[in-house]
């Protein structure tokens, strides 16, 4: 590889990507574990009972309304 590859648009743009996608992945992994043990106490069924449902989706919305405020208050 040319070294003059390495600061091509193309591959700049690529490796921001792959950032990308691996923050949503890490996010959603810490969401799925910071919410699981908050809302899931005992040893789960064949499906979530109503307020363990309920529990995952205000968890979910929070964290995500959350690491949305952090990520606009870094950018300014």
């Amino acid at each position: 590889m040319d070294p003059s590859e390495l600061n091509s648009p193309e591959l700049q743009n690529f490796l921001n990507q792959e950032k990308q996608k691996a923050m949503v992945n890490e996010m959603i992994g810490k969401l799925t574990s910071t919410c699981w043990d908050k809302c899931v106490t005992g040893t789960p069924g064949s499906k979530f009972s109503s307020s363990e449902s309920n529990c995952l989706t205000y968890c979910a919305q929070r964290y995500m309304d959350m690491s949305l405020l952090i990520m606009k208050r870094l950018q300014q």
